[in-house]
C-alpha cells in the first residue's frame, strides 16, 4: 500500500503506483494527459508536484511521471502479464479521493486480445472511481496490469492493461516537461460554449454531522457522473449531461444520512442556480461547479485540514 499513490490534477483523479525508488510513478494516460498542474499524494499525505513525463503510450493508456523523490521510495515489482491466465486471481489497491485504501479482489475473466497490437486484462475486481491507474496484483504480490474502469452502456466493465507495456515504456524514457506534455494532449474541443466557473469555497464545517459512509456515497457517486457526463458534454450533447448531473445529485441526497445536512443544501443549491439558467450548457456546468465543491472540501478534510 505505501507504493500506490493519487494524482490530482485541475478537475483530474486518479490513482498510480512506484516503479522506481527515486520517484517514478505509472498510472494512465488519461490520467495526466492536459493537466499543467498535478502533485502526487503520497501514503505519509504529503504532496509533490509532476515535474515531467518520462514516457507515455497513449494507445495503451500508460503514462510515466517523476517526482522530485524526498527519501528513497516503496516500489512494486512487475510480474510476467503474459502468463496470466483466465481464472487466476487479482487484487486490485487504491485511494479513490485518498479516503482510505481500498482493497478489491476478484479474477482475471478472461484475456481479451483488442486487436493484434492491443491485448487487455478483462477482471472481475472492481475498479472504485479515482482508482484507474492503481496497480493490479497476482498471486505473488507482483503487478501484473495497470487498472483502467471503463464504462460502456450502462455496465462497468473493470479492465486492466497488461504489466509487459508498462515494462517497455521503462527501458525508454524520453522526458518532458509537464507543462510540455499538457500543452501536446489538451483535448482541443472545437464549437464548445466558453466557461466561466463558479466553484463554492466550503469550509470543512459543511461536512460536519457526514459519515466516512456518506463521504464515500458522495465521491463515488459525483465522480462517476463526471466520467459519464462530461464525454456528453464534449461531445455537445449539453443537455443528456446537465440531466445526469441532477440526476445523481438526486441521488445522493437520498442516500446520505439525516445528519449530513451540508452536502444535502450544497447540491439543492447546485441545482436551484442551474434551473434559473437558460443555456443548457450552463446548467451542466452549475451543477459541475457544485460537484466539484464538495470534492475540494472532502479532499482538504481526509488530507488532514485544521477546522
Amino acid at each position: 500500500m505505501p507504493a500506490v499513490v493519487t494524482i490530482r490534477g485541475d478537475g483530474s483523479l486518479g490513482a498510480g503506483f512506484l516503479v522506481r525508488e527515486d520517484g517514478w510513478i505509472a498510472t494512465n494516460f488519461h490520467v495526466v494527459a492536459g493537466m499543467p498542474d498535478l502533485k502526487v499524494v503520497l501514503s505519509d499525505q504529503s504532496e509533490h508536484p509532476v515535474l515531467e513525463v518520462l514516457a507515455f503510450d497513449e494507445a495503451r493508456d500508460l503514462a510515466i511521471v517523476r517526482i522530485h523523490a524526498p527519501r528513497r521510495l516503496p516500489l512494486l515489482s512487475l510480474g510476467n502479464s503474459g502468463a496470466v491466465r483466465p481464472g487466476d486471481p487479482v487484487v486490485a489497491i487504491g485511494h479513490p479521493l485518498g479516503l482510505a485504501d481500498t482493497v478489491s479482489n476478484g479474477l482475471v475473466s478472461a484475456v481479451r486480445v483488442v486487436d493484434p497490437e492491443l491485448t487487455l486484462l478483462q477482471i472481475s475486481a472492481p475498479i472504485a472511481p479515482g482508482s484507474s491507474g492503481g496497480p493490479l496484483f497476482n498471486e505473488h504480490g507482483e503487478v501484473i496490469g495497470v487498472a483502467a474502469a471503463v464504462s460502456t452502456q450502462g455496465q462497468n466493465l473493470n479492465f486492466g492493461v497488461p504489466a509487459d507495456y508498462l515494462k517497455r515504456l521503462l527501458v525508454r524514457p524520453d522526458p518532458v516537461p509537464l507543462s510540455t506534455f499538457a500543452a501536446e494532449t489538451a483535448d482541443e474541443e472545437e464549437g464548445l460554449p466558453a466557461v466561466k466557473r463558479a466553484v463554492p469555497h466550503h469550509a470543512l464545517a459543511i461536512l460536519r454531522g457526514c459519515t466516512e459512509g456518506d463521504l464515500l456515497v458522495l465521491a463515488r457517486t459525483m465522480d462517476g457522473a463526471i466520467q459519464v457526463g462530461s464525454p456528453l458534454y464534449n461531445q455537445g450533447d449539453f443537455a443528456s449531461c446537465y440531466h445526469i448531473y441532477a440526476g445523481a445529485s438526486l441521488d445522493m441526497e437520498r442516500r446520505l444520512g439525516s445528519t449530513c445536512r451540508g452536502p444535502k443544501n450544497a447540491l439543492a443549491e447546485g441545482r436551484r442556480k442551474a434551473a434559473g439558467l437558460d443555456d443548457e450548457a450552463a446548467q451542466a456546468w452549475a451543477m459541475r461547479d457544485a460537484f466539484d465543491g464538495l470534492l475540494e472540501v472532502i479532499l482538504r478534510k481526509v488530507h488532514g485540514e485544521a477546522q
